[in-house]
């Protein structure tokens, strides 16, 4: 066995072993061991593998990568309607949320990473293809599906220079690209960085299947229940997928406005997270609550639901798109900027291409602490062809990246990968 085999192995163990561990304090922990408690006796109970039907699999590590990988799984489904869907899911926070999707035939959770139980998973489901969005490479699963020859699509991969594949020590993480049929990366950086250790000749740079999802959100879009009435006549600020340091920031803002409405969607939804709101911020209801009684004088929204934001940017006048300032940095903007909404962010943003592509493009602000954010707030309020001009390169931004689902779907044809 290599050493870097074995090095990863040992890696796996304690990756585990730490869980474990965690799982004693941490809800997420817990439910990662528990959702992987017995787990092929679940698969084997709900799977039959003998009906006949080519198979897709794609495999998520958590909601965001679903998001990204969703429209195009729902164009397959809709294009190849004799496939059977299974989706994975590292994370409880991808599987507990769509655990319940009716787009998919199975979801589970994605079983142990092991050489054992990879081996036992894809014998159990016998995909005709697998999809893996984004990231979240676990050797002994793509090299199992090498192994069998099954076709293995790497979708909207993004590549950093500090990643091990361009390491001395990557060598194992390179093996692992070699397991994949194509590689469709998003930016010519990325494309560029492959070609640094030999990898050209199966790469397509491709684009984001985001774009052609909040497009599809937009263009079919479906009324939030008992947003419009709390919005009222009133200017709106959208503050989505927020963490406490978010909500310190806008915390003056909000107290100091009571003419606007604020609808603040926390990334997450945990009751000790609704309670820090509550504490922090003035004049706030529950979306549960007001949905119950809508009789109330406050002028903030909390959202304790997950689900709804892509839906909530409609009724911004401005989005404030939280996660700018935390060391993994700002989340999804293209929900927002898709219905043509200036986007105001943290500091924390460059390792992300729209972020950077938004700002250049004039449709979002940076700010680096409350002041600033307030002066933000204040100059999109007030100048109105300055706000028009932001709404526009918001919109056009989006539109003119998409295509990138339909790039995957030609491929998928022309190469006959889901064809007896």
């Amino acid at each position: 066995m290599p050493v870097s085999l074995l090095l990863y192995n040992i890696f796996t163990r304690l990756y585990y072993l730490a869980i474990r561990i965690a799982a004693a304090w941490n809800p997420k922990a817990r439910l990662w061991i528990s959702g992987r408690r017995n787990l092929f006796s679940r698969i084997g109970a709900e799977y039959r593998s003998d009906d006949g039907r080519p198979v897709v699999w794609m495999h998520c590590a958590s909601l965001g990568e679903f998001e990204q990988g969703r429209f195009l799984l729902e164009r397959i489904r809709s294009g190849f309607p004799g496939c059977r869907i299974v989706i994975t899911f590292f994370s409880p926070s991808g599987y507990e949320v769509m655990k319940d999707y009716p787009g998919a035939d199975h979801i589970f959770y994605l079983p142990m990473f092991n050489k054992c139980s990879a081996a036992r998973f894809i014998d159990i489901i016998q995909p005709s293809l697998v999809l893996w969005i984004k990231y979240d490479y676990w050797y002994h699963y793509l090299a199992e599906l090498k192994k069998k020859n099954i076709p293995l699509l790497l979708v909207s991969a993004v590549f950093q220079k500090h990643q091990p594949f361009f390491k001395w020590y990557g060598s194992l993480h390179r093996k692992m690209l070699q397991c994949f049929t194509w590689l469709f990366v998003q930016t010519p950086e990325s494309a560029m960085r492959l070609q640094t250790i030999g990898f050209s000749a199966n790469v397509t740079v491709n684009g984001d299947t985001r774009f052609d999802r909040v497009i599809d959100i937009a263009e079919n879009f479906r009324e939030a229940p008992g947003i419009p009435a709390f919005c009222g006549d009133q200017k709106v600020i959208v503050a989505g997928s927020t963490w406490l340091e978010d909500e310190e920031e806008l915390a003056h803002y909000v107290h100091h406005h009571p003419d606007i409405r604020f609808i603040i969607a926390p990334h997450e939804t945990d009751e000790s997270r609704i309670q820090e709101i509550e504490k922090l911020l003035k004049h706030t209801v529950r979306y549960s609550q007001w949905m119950a009684d809508q009789r109330t004088t406050a002028h903030a929204l909390i959202i304790d639901n997950i689900g709804m934001l892509s839906r909530l940017y409609y009724y911004a006048d401005i989005a404030y798109v939280g996660g700018g300032f935390g060391d993994a940095g700002v989340h999804n903007m293209l929900e927002a900027a898709v219905y043509g909404k200036p986007v105001v962010i943290g500091p924390v943003f460059n390792q992300f291409r729209e972020a950077i592509d938004l700002l250049e493009e004039g449709a979002a602000i940076t700010i680096n602490n409350a002041l600033e954010l307030e002066n933000a707030l204040d100059e999109l309020l007030e100048k109105k062809e300055d706000y028009q001009a932001r709404s526009e390169a918001a919109k056009h931004y989006v539109y003119s990246k998409k295509g990138a689902t339909l790039n995957i779907l030609n491929y998928i044809q022309e190469n006959r990968l889901l064809i007896n």
